[in-house]
């Protein structure tokens, strides 16, 4: 039975001190009543002995020391859960606004999730299907991965975001469900009414769960949003037997938050005035994801994040990166030239890649043509750095070919348009159509027997269509 008191001791921004409490746990739920009528939530972050510090999800405002009755409820922040959850839309702490009605069911969960044992995580294999060339190709996102974007601020990350959600699929296995787990943080109310309006005229928000965190919404709540939906997705993947792809954005505005709660709470700040547990924040989100032995389902995340001045070594995008497999990372270059998605190629990577294509999962020569393509993509930086000291008129034929290949790649390979829905099989052959582009003496990444079937096997339709 819950624990209740009168009054409170201190209020701090969006933290209040409560003396003279027993048996307090942190990270325990207390519920409060204003002036015996308005209802909030708040969060055990500090306890000692009979004292607890709480963060308030909804602000103190209209709080004070006098008019607030306490309640503590003996139990973690929790989240009702089934499957009905698909295809409805919640704010940050899990309350439906959508106008359909609070989830009926008797399971529920705690928001924090249970450690995962690493002897019984399965590597993670086959593939999830963007229907993006630039990644499906390059880049290709395996089931169980945790790959983020690095974007900048004016860098389309939501249209691109909306996109894998409309385009996502687990490619040829048809048998298996998929679903989509979509946690916006801190974004401004035209890009939620965006999301929501996308995902229902493209008809996908049947196998949708979307938790949308407002830029107007209290900050405290926007550091449940992602566990909120992390949690959903470990109940549709290792219950419901899923394969569920959860996207987090904005990470950065998660990060901020953190911050800003680290501060009302005195806490020493780290690089950049980021608390010095932001590292073991951030893997306690990202290490949420994988495939559990004896499990049929999957959990795969894509964290969005905006670099601050575009600046790859500020602590977020610096620690996302040693914890997660790989990056795709948005090019403001790309961007100013009208080439969308601008993903730049050479420094985006997806270390389990190898694992999930090939023979099998996609088709035989994808790793080999991926390799290629990175390969003369490189030496295309090459040229046109050489380019710009003696003139593309000084190039020798070799260089010039290598030019039009670099324009021919990303106009027509990492450019397609928010409407295009490419299959593995269409990036593959786009892939070596642009190939023919070049001398077949510069594929020096490709086999003979590989160049003899996929190069030479349309050759002059591929070179009359290039």
């Amino acid at each position: 039975m819950g624990i209740e008191y009168l009054g409170l001791s201190d209020i701090n921004g969006p933290l209040v001190v409560l003396e003279g409490v027993k048996d307090a746990a942190f990270d325990e739920i207390v519920e409060f009543t204003v002036d015996e009528k308005e209802k909030k939530l708040g969060r055990i972050i500090e306890a000692y002995d009979d004292r607890a510090v709480i963060q308030v999800f909804e602000g103190t405002t209209g709080m004070s020391l006098t008019n607030t009755h306490t309640r503590l409820t003996g139990h973690p922040m929790q989240v009702t859960l089934s499957e009905d959850i698909l295809g409805r839309t919640f704010d940050g702490i899990g309350r439906p606004i959508d106008g359909l009605g609070p989830i009926v069911s008797s399971e529920t969960y705690d928001v924090n999730g249970l450690p995962l044992n690493p002897c019984r995580r399965e590597y993670p294999r086959n593939y999830i299907n963007t229907g993006i060339s630039a990644i499906d190709g390059l880049t290709t996102l395996i089931r169980g991965q945790k790959l983020p974007i690095f974007s900048g601020n004016g860098l389309p990350h939501d249209q691109l975001a909306a996109q894998i959600v409309r385009q996502a699929n687990l490619g040829g296995s048809a048998n298996e469900q998929f679903g989509i787990v979509f946690a916006a943080m801190g974004v401004k109310y035209d890009v939620a009414e965006y999301f929501r309006r996308t995902f229902e005229e493209s008809g996908v928000s049947d196998h949708v769960t979307m938790y949308l965190n407002l830029a107007n919404d209290p900050v405290v709540e926007r550091l449940i949003t992602p566990k909120m939906a992390l949690t959903a997705a470990e109940y549709l993947a290792f219950e419901k037997h899923m394969h569920i792809l959860v996207i987090l954005t904005d990470i950065t505005s998660y990060c901020e938050a953190l911050r800003e709660v680290s501060s009302s709470k005195g806490e020493i700040p780290s690089r950049k005035g980021y608390p010095g547990y932001l590292y073991s924040d951030l893997a306690s989100m990202y290490e949420r994801a994988g495939i559990v032995e004896g499990q049929e389902g999957s959990v795969t995340q894509i964290p969005i994040l905006t670099m601050p001045n575009d600046d790859i070594t500020h602590p977020i995008p610096d620690l996302t990166g040693y914890i997660t497999e790989g990056q795709i990372v948005l090019d403001r270059q790309l961007n100013g030239q009208g080439i969308y998605p601008p993903i730049s190629v050479l420094p985006s990577l997806s270390r389990l890649m190898k694992d999930g294509i090939g023979e099998g999962y996609t088709r035989e020569d994808h790793q080999a043509l991926a390799n290629q393509l990175f390969s003369s993509y490189a030496k295309v930086t090459d040229v046109r750095s050489l380019a710009s000291v003696i003139g593309e008129d000084e190039l020798s034929e070799s260089d010039q070919k290598y030019l039009a290949f670099g324009r021919a790649f990303e106009s027509e390979f990492v450019g397609q348009g928010e409407d295009a829905n490419r299959s593995v099989i269409e990036t593959l052959d786009l892939g070596w159509k642009l190939l023919h582009i070049l001398p077949e003496s510069e594929l020096d990444r490709i086999d003979s027997g590989m160049l003899k079937k996929y190069f030479h096997g349309n050759d002059e339709n591929d070179r009359a269509n290039v």
